[in-house]
């Protein structure tokens, strides 16, 4: 994908996960708009990181939960850049249960409208826009929490809702896919356990038994938390390399799905 002049939306992107991805586009060339509603505390550094990179870009303070909200951000792209030709729909919420504990309404119903509400009518929205670029991107960022839930070592991190949630991605992605074909590939990054996101860098980390930590670790084949960097590649190659996948979903977890369990050399056998 030629990018030059393009125009990317970067949603939850003033720490972590958005963060990174939008400084690599806007490092390779595409004008970049990123969003947050909370921890105005990040915004000063990302403030002087898009300014460094040259390229022309917006940082928009807004509540991705208001349908007209989201309806406001496209038209203020279509003014400002004429166009969108890539959508990193990265909005979601998920309060671990080692922090938060039981579910109330609030809480339950925070983790439905961010990870899935918002990723619907962001994409919705969008959708327009992308059509009209003759060759937009659509890439979903989801959890492994849909495959695995509050179960194993997993079960620290991931909540009920936000885990139901994530597997109801997936299935968007694929009814996207045909939605937008063929002018728009919308595609799946599905992530396990990564630094900034239910890892070392997140709240709950801390209190973690040692333990649960080596459980979790032991359980991952690779032995790892995923990096930012990590990310970033598979964005990258989902926008640059990948010009005849559609409806995908791509599982970045370093094996946690399959688990930590080894495969022994093939027995002798009796004949």
């Amino acid at each position: 994908m030629n990018q030059r002049k393009k125009t990317a939306l970067v949603v939850g992107s003033i720490k972590g996960i958005g963060k990174a991805i939008a400084l690599s586009l806007a490092n390779n060339g595409v004008q970049v708009v990123t969003t947050y509603w909370d921890w105005p505390e990040f915004l000063p550094d990302l403030k002087k990181e898009l300014a460094a990179t040259g390229m022309p870009h917006l940082i928009i303070h807004t509540n991705l939960l208001d349908n007209q909200a989201i309806k406001l951000l496209m038209a203020d792209i279509q003014s400002e850049f004429g166009g969108l030709n890539i959508l990193i729909n990265n909005i979601e919420r998920g309060g671990w249960p080692l922090v938060h504990g039981e579910y109330d309404q609030d809480q339950w119903d925070m983790e439905v409208a961010t990870t899935i509400r918002a990723k619907r009518w962001l994409f919705h929205e969008a959708l327009p826009l992308l059509k009209a670029s003759g060759d937009g991107v659509v890439i979903n960022i989801s959890s492994i929490a849909g495959l695995v839930g509050r179960s194993g070592p997993a079960a620290p991190f991931f909540p009920d809702a936000y885990s139901a949630m994530n597997r109801g991605v997936s299935l968007l992605t694929e009814t996207w896919a045909r939605e937008a074909s063929p002018e728009v590939r919308v595609n799946e990054l599905m992530i396990g356990f990564f630094e900034t996101r239910h890892g070392p860098q997140t709240r709950g980390w801390q209190n973690l038994k040692d333990s649960q930590k080596r459980a979790l670790m032991n359980h991952t084949l690779l032995g790892r938390v995923g990096k930012l960097s990590d990310i970033v590649s598979a964005v990258m190659f989902l926008i640059n390399h990948a010009p005849f996948m559609t409806g995908s979903v791509i599982r970045l977890d370093g094996g946690y799905v399959l688990g930590g369990e080894k495969v022994p050399l093939m027995p002798k056998g009796i004949l």
